[in-house]
């Protein structure tokens, strides 16, 4: 009897947390949406009614551009984790080779990294594989990899370190930027947190690592962030390693 409300228990805490995920990510988008469009409709009628100046006004396109690039990714990063809730979503495994991943992002970043003047490594077992879907894995570590380059200082480093523990593979982004106290990573999947900005002024919308932590739980896997103040983060996966 106790087994069975202990499952009912757990089956009503994860319906819990996906109608709070759905509703926050509604909110997000509607908020972020209206926001976006109500001041670019402001900024031209403005310039028609002549109550800026056209210089003001392409002032002000910079500011634009960033709140448009912003809300690109929340709609982009909405439509990952909708691929996922329609019909009978599956993960597909797939024999993965983790310095594939590394060669991967190490090319997709190359302009930011090179922009910030940041050094990409590797460290670990070359040889190592992992089992999982690579769809999925491959959008958790561009987000976490992101946010790296973005709260990194230029100049500084981040790593992508492999370990291996049993029948487990850890796979941890590390960098030394400007970290995050203690009380804002305890509620870094929570829709209280902050937004920051990262060190060159990129701006987010603090909804990627919610999907992450979503698609993380797709894949069976956990994931662990450690972070201080001015001195990092460590984010680590802990994903199935590949078994003949």
């Amino acid at each position: 009897m106790n087994d069975l409300i202990n499952e009912l228990q757990l089956k009503i805490e994860r319906l819990e947390n996906e109608i709070n995920f759905k509703n926050g990510l509604i909110s997000i988008l509607s908020h972020d949406s209206k926001e976006m469009f109500g001041n670019f409709l402001w900024l031209i009628e403005a310039l028609e009614d002549k109550t800026i100046s056209e210089e003001d006004f392409f002032n002000l396109l910079p500011q634009i551009k960033s709140d448009a690039r912003k809300n690109l990714q929340t709609i982009q990063d909405s439509i990952a984790w909708l691929k996922t809730q329609y019909g009978d979503f599956k993960i597909k495994p797939v024999k993965i080779m983790v310095t594939d991943l590394f060669h991967h992002f190490e090319e997709k970043y190359a302009d930011q990294l090179k922009e910030k003047s940041i050094k990409f490594y590797f460290k670990g077992d070359p040889n190592t594989f992992l089992t999982t879907d690579r769809l999925l894995l491959e959008y958790v570590l561009d987000k976490i990899l992101n946010n790296a380059v973005k709260y990194s200082f230029p100049g500084q480093d981040i790593c992508l370190l492999e370990t291996t523990e049993d029948d487990q593979v850890i796979l941890s982004v590390i960098d030394s930027g400007t970290g995050m106290a203690e009380k804002y990573v305890s509620a870094i999947y929570t829709y209280d947190n902050p937004i920051f900005q990262g060190t060159s002024g990129e701006k987010g919308v603090g909804l990627s690592l919610k999907i992450v932590k979503n698609f993380v739980s797709l894949l069976h896997g956990n994931i662990q962030i450690i972070s201080a103040e001015n001195e990092g983060t460590t984010v680590s996966l802990f994903l199935n390693k590949f078994t003949e």
